[in-house]
C-alpha cells in the first residue's frame, strides 16, 4: 500500500501503486533536469524550492487521471512536469508579492536572494514549462495558456479586491478558482488527454480537478490557523500576520456584520491591529482556534470536497476512481 505524503492518500491496488510510484519518480527526475541551466547560479535558484520538497499534488492527479487511458503514454510524465513547473513559478512570484520570508520550511527565494532574482526565476520556470508543453502539441499549449490566463486573472482579482456590492466570500472563491483550481484542473485534463482517455472522462476529471483544487486551498486556509505544526510549509498564522483575508477571516467578518456579537467584533478589532506584534498575533490565533468561524470554514472545505467526489460518479468503477475519491478525504483530513 502506497501512502502519498503529506496528504496521507492510501493507494491499495498493487498495479495502481506501481504506476503511481513509477510515474512520480519519473516526474521528479524530469523536474531536476528541467530546472538545470548552463549558468550554475540559475540552477541553484531554480531548484531552491524544488529541493525543499512539496506535496506534488498536481503530478499525483496527472498520474491518477492517466489511469483512465494509457498511463504509460509518452505525454503523461511531461504534462505532469509542465503543471508542477508552472506551480513552482507562481510560488516564486507569490512570495515577492506577499513579501514572504519562508516557503516550504526554507527561506523564500526573495528572502535568500532578492525580489529581482525571485521574479526572474519564476519567469525562467514558466519558460521551461512552455518549452515542454510545446512538444505536447497545440491543444496542450492552448490548455496551458488558458489556465495561465485564469491564474493571472485570479491573482489580479485578489489584488484589487471585491467591487462594491460584491459578496467578499463569493469573490474569494472566484480568486481561488483562478489561482489554484485552474491549474489543478489542468492536471486532471492533461493527464486524461495525454493518456488517450475519452472526451467525457476528460471533462469529468477537469471538473473534478477544479473542485478538489478549491477544497485543497480551503484546507490550507484552515490549516494556517488550526495547526500547531508546520504542516502547510509555513509558520502557523502566517496569513493572519500578513493580513491575508482567507476564508476563516471572511466567515468571521460576515458573522460580525450579521450578528454583531461582542466576541466577533472584538476579534475583528484585534485582526485589524498590528499582527506583527507577537503577543497580539498569538492572542488572535488562540481566539480564532476556538471561534465558530473556523468550524464554518472547515464545513465549507468538506462540502467542496464532497462536490468533487460527486463529480466522479459517472466514471467506471476502478482503483483509480477509488483513489480519486480517497483524495477528497485526504484533503479534508488536512483541515481536520
Amino acid at each position: 500500500m502506497t501512502v502519498v505524503e503529506p496528504l496521507g492518500l492510501s493507494v491499495r491496488d498493487q498495479a495502481l501503486e506501481a504506476d503511481v510510484q513509477a510515474g512520480l519518480a519519473a516526474v521528479e527526475e524530469a523536474l531536476i533536469e528541467a530546472t538545470k541551466s548552463d549558468f550554475p547560479f540559475m540552477t541553484d535558484v531554480a531548484q531552491h524550492l524544488l529541493r525543499a520538497g512539496g506535496k506534488r499534488f498536481r503530478p499525483l492527479l496527472v498520474m491518477l487521471a492517466a489511469q483512465f487511458g494509457d498511463p504509460r503514454a509518452p505525454g503523461v510524465v511531461p504534462s505532469a512536469v509542465v503543471v508542477e513547473l508552472t506551480h513552482l513559478a507562481t510560488l516564486y512570484h507569490d512570495d515577492v508579492m506577499d513579501e514572504a520570508n519562508v516557503r516550504r520550511g526554507v527561506p523564500s527565494a526573495n528572502a535568500r536572494w532578492d525580489n529581482s532574482v525571485a521574479v526572474l526565476t519564476g519567469d525562467f520556470l514558466f519558460a521551461r514549462a512552455s518549452r515542454i508543453v510545446a512538444g505536447l502539441g497545440p491543444e496542450a499549449v492552448r490548455i496551458q495558456a488558458e489556465a495561465f490566463e485564469r491564474l493571472v486573472t485570479g491573482q489580479i482579482l485578489e489584488t484589487t479586491g471585491p467591487r462594491e456590492g460584491d459578496d467578499p466570500i463569493d469573490h474569494y472563491l472566484d480568486v481561488i478558482a483562478g489561482k489554484t483550481g485552474s491549474l489543478i484542473a489542468v492536471a486532471g485534463r492533461l493527464g486524461a488527454t495525454m493518456s488517450g482517455a475519452d472526451e467525457d472522462v476528460t471533462d469529468i476529471l477537469t471538473q473534478y480537478g477544479e473542485r478538489i483544487g478549491t477544497a485543497f486551498q480551503l484546507a490550507d486556509d484552515v490549516l494556517d490557523i488550526a495547526s500547531d505544526s508546520h504542516e502547510s510549509g509555513k509558520t502557523p498564522g502566517t496569513d493572519l500576520r500578513e493580513g491575508i483575508e482567507t476564508l476563516p477571516v471572511l466567515r468571521l467578518r460576515a458573522r460580525a456584520a450579521r450578528e454583531g456579537s461582542p466576541e466577533d467584533l472584538a476579534l475583528c478589532e484585534l485582526l485589524d491591529g498590528d499582527l506583527t506584534d507577537d503577543a497580539r498575533h498569538a492572542e488572535v490565533l488562540a481566539r480564532f482556534r476556538e471561534h465558530p468561524a473556523l468550524e464554518e470554514a472547515r464545513r465549507d472545505t468538506v462540502r467542496c470536497a464532497d462536490e468533487a467526489r460527486a463529480i466522479l460518479a459517472p466514471l467506471p468503477d476502478c482503483p483509480a476512481k477509488d483513489a480519486l475519491s480517497s483524495l477528497c478525504d485526504a484533503v479534508v483530513h488536512r483541515a481536520g
